[in-house]
């Protein structure tokens, strides 16, 4: 019932009106659908995305500025943008045995969205699927002696396939079948093999046509004491045809052309363009007087003209900057019976009322131009994508593909999404969109926005090191310059983010072969205090930045940027100091990074060695040396490991979780997140290892240990009633054998 309220009054928010013009009391359509740059509800995940929106709850409109509603999904941003829609029908689906031939089960899924919704959303999405997990116990036979299949599914169009998981339909096979690695290579599915012993079958449906799956039945063919179970997971799509559906106009006698543009009472056009020109045409449609034109007509000028019959109508948004700056802005242009209205961006819409007493009708009879016009010239030169009329999306690499001059699809996306990745994330470009490259950054996620944290547990570290340890004499200092001269640093930038209330603690320390080193530590007193030796011959550069106690449980973000001898210190990105170094400005054959306790500082001054022998306890997160993060190389690897951990390090879900709450040190034990992690003995020097078995059994001792506490001390309570009780009862028979 929520769910069908919430779609019933998005239904209605679809058509609220975004304007009235204040001077001929003139209300525009101004759906919320896909087509307008405010629009409350996108067509896709993709689009979603694309905002810059993380994963979550989101209503989508397939549709656009079409009839259907939209309805809630879950869209998971990955590397895709996937669109998951769940049914409402069991989680799981007990079958039982029952006679030959006779339904054994018959479950039906909704969802919370209409056919129509469903419809129009798989047929935007490049690529749906549905997964079944089934597994069966003596199962069925594959059909009855007439060919009768025993099993079958019905899809969104109510029709019945007896074909399973990515198959052709009506194939019946599983997707073992297909594959050729049935146990039982007689069947085309594993739990047709009828084997004493629970099997499975895991089935991927992935004809677009036929999704979502409506219902599953399953019938007996008389085995005894068969039984199977199954699972059917959510309808999940990726990627919109639509959004980056495109086409590079190169000379400015190029055009698409479509047939007649039907508008004749409504109009709605929409779509996106980048170019390095001053002027062209995006549109134009012709008729024996009247005419549609979109164009940019100058630098910082588009015009929406038209004429029906009263004589030519134009409507012009003007904008400070310029629109030929090769990056991807966002027209709409809508026309009624009532007036035109045109908005570029989040420009102010411009609107322009209908004569009171004029024609309405747009006769339209020649063919419609994109990018050019039908005498050829003010051509446009650069790239048109996601066009849209009244709600339906023209295929334009398509039509590119036949079209002289034209070429399907557009590049140079990073200069208008590339804001998206964050982080130090690098936007790379995809045939259609972009993508984040997080290689170098402590972050990860689709725009490299996701924090990687870890608990360190008392006497814990984490070393990352920078290059293989070579054991070398004294005399041979010279191949030691050959071996690290490319680990020779004159710059570093430094960041990290921290929660602890220990003092003193080491917060990070990176060494050298030569003995030079670089502490970040929190003395006595929750100071930050950092320290450069750049010289093994001189004293190290102490610096005592007294911002705030910093072990006071809150979080922490701290940023070093060195430059030479510069050294600019940033806190929580407000306060900031800098400072001059005077034992030297490079930083050579850099070997590893430290986080947490090391006993190995002989070389190091007393505060360093104090604050190491102490280590870390809390949250660390997003730490970063120069290109190097090492976190982020333990917890989400993707090559061999730099990284050894000794003692109990987790993944937590991030530093900032409980920083908030009323007590600074709520939420310094380990929120365990997903990923890897270690504990062991704290003598051991082991790549990160998983951690969350032992962490979930010290816990689950300490539930234990407390419950057999409580029960002690109730059975303790009770007995000490019954027997308070007992002798108040023996006191009162004394005292009436008395009185008698």
């Amino acid at each position: 019932m929520i769910l069908g309220h919430m779609y019933h009054m998005s239904v209605i928010q679809k058509y609220k009106p975004l304007d009235t013009d204040s001077t001929s009391g003139e209300i525009f359509s101004g759906s919320y659908g896909w087509c307008s740059p405010t629009a409350l509800y996108e067509r896709s995940c993709e689009a979603h995305k694309h905002r810059g929106n993380p994963s979550g709850l989101y209503y989508i409109d397939a549709d656009g500025s079409g009839p259907l509603g939209p309805f809630l999904v879950y869209c998971n941003m990955t590397d895709a943008a996937w669109t998951v829609v769940r049914h409402g029908g069991p989680d799981a689906v007990t079958v039982p045995g029952a006679p030959s031939g006779r339904p054994r089960s018959a479950a039906s899924f909704a969802y919370a969205a209409g056919a129509g919704q469903l419809r129009a959303a798989v047929g935007l999405a490049e690529r749906c699927e549905q997964r079944l997990a089934l597994r069966c116990g003596t199962a069925r036979r594959p059909d009855l002696r007439d060919g009768t299949p025993l099993s079958w599914w019905v899809g969104r169009t109510n029709e019945t396939h007896t074909y399973w998981g990515g198959s052709l339909p009506d194939a019946q096979k599983c997707t073992c079948g297909l594959e050729g690695n049935c146990i039982d290579s007689q069947y085309y599915c594993n739990c047709d093999a009828g084997r004493n012993e629970w099997t499975s079958d895991t089935i991927v449906f992935s004809q677009k046509e036929h999704l979502p799956v409506t219902q599953i039945v399953m019938m007996d063919g008389g085995r005894p004491h068969s039984e199977a179970a199954y699972t059917l997971g959510p309808l999940l799509c990726h990627g919109d045809k639509s959004f980056w559906n495109s086409a590079s106009f190169n000379t400015e006698t190029s055009y698409l052309h479509f047939p007649a543009f039907h508008g004749e009472l409504t109009a709605d056009v929409c779509f996106f363009f980048k170019t390095t020109v001053s002027s062209g045409v995006f549109m134009e449609n012709l008729g024996i007087t009247d005419f549609i034109r979109l164009e940019l007509r100058a630098p910082t000028e588009v015009t929406f003209s038209f004429d029906v019959g009263n004589g030519p109508c134009e409507v012009t948004v003007q904008s400070p900057t310029p629109f030929n700056d090769n990056r991807w802005h966002h027209v709409r242009a809508e026309r009624n019976v009532k007036g035109a209205s045109l908005q570029v961006d989040q420009l102010p819409r411009k609107m322009q009322p209908a004569p009171a007493d004029g024609r309405v009708r747009l006769q339209l009879n020649s063919q419609l131009f994109i990018g050019g016009t039908a005498t050829r010239q003010r051509g446009f030169l650069g790239c048109i994508r996601s066009l849209q009329l009244n709600g339906v999306a023209l295929d334009l690499e398509e039509r590119a593909t036949v079209t002289p001059g034209v070429e399907p699809g557009c590049a140079g996306h990073c200069s208008s999404y590339g804001h998206l990745c964050r982080n130090e994330g690098k936007c790379r470009e995809k045939r259609r969109g972009v993508t984040c490259d997080c290689a170098f950054s402590a972050y990860d996620g689709p725009f490299c926005s996701n924090e990687i944290s870890a608990y360190f547990g008392t006497g814990s570290s984490m070393t990352y090191n920078f290059q293989e340890h070579y054991t070398l004499s004294e005399n041979s200092s010279s191949l030691v310059s050959s071996l690290h001269r490319d680990v020779t640093l004159t710059r570093e930038m430094i960041t990290l983010s921290f929660r602890t209330t220990r003092t003193p603690s080491l917060l990070l320390y990176v060494s050298s072969f030569y003995e030079e080193y670089l502490s970040v530590i929190l003395a006595n007193n929750g100071s930050l205090q950092i320290r450069y030796k750049l010289d093994r011959h001189q004293n190290p550069d102490a610096f005592n930045f007294d911002f705030k106690n910093m072990a006071d449980g809150h979080l922490h973000q701290v940023k070093i940027n060195r430059e030479e001898a510069v050294v600019i210190v940033e806190v929580n990105q407000s306060a900031k100091k800098q400072v001059i170094l005077s034992s030297g400005t490079e930083f050579n054959a850099v070997k590893s990074l430290i986080l947490g306790k090391f006993l190995e500082v002989a070389d190091t001054d007393p505060d360093t060695r104090r604050a190491a022998a102490s280590g870390f306890t809390g949250c660390l997160s997003a730490v970063r040396f120069g290109r190097a993060a090492p976190l982020k190389a333990a917890l989400r690897p993707s090559g061999p490991s730099r990284v050894t951990v000794r003692g109990h390090v987790a993944p937590m879900t991030g530093c900032a979780a409980g920083a908030a709450s009323g007590s600074p040190a709520r939420g310094l034990a380990p929120r365990l997140a997903g990923g890897t992690g270690r504990s062991g003995p704290a003598d051991e020097g082991e790549p990160l290892v998983n951690a969350d078995r032992r962490d979930s059994a010290v816990i689950g001792g300490v539930i234990a240990v407390v419950i057999f506490i409580l029960l002690c001390i109730t059975a303790i309570a009770i007995r000490v009633y019954q027997q308070r009780k007992l002798r108040k009862e023996n006191e009162s028979k004394v005292s009436k054998k008395e009185e008698c």
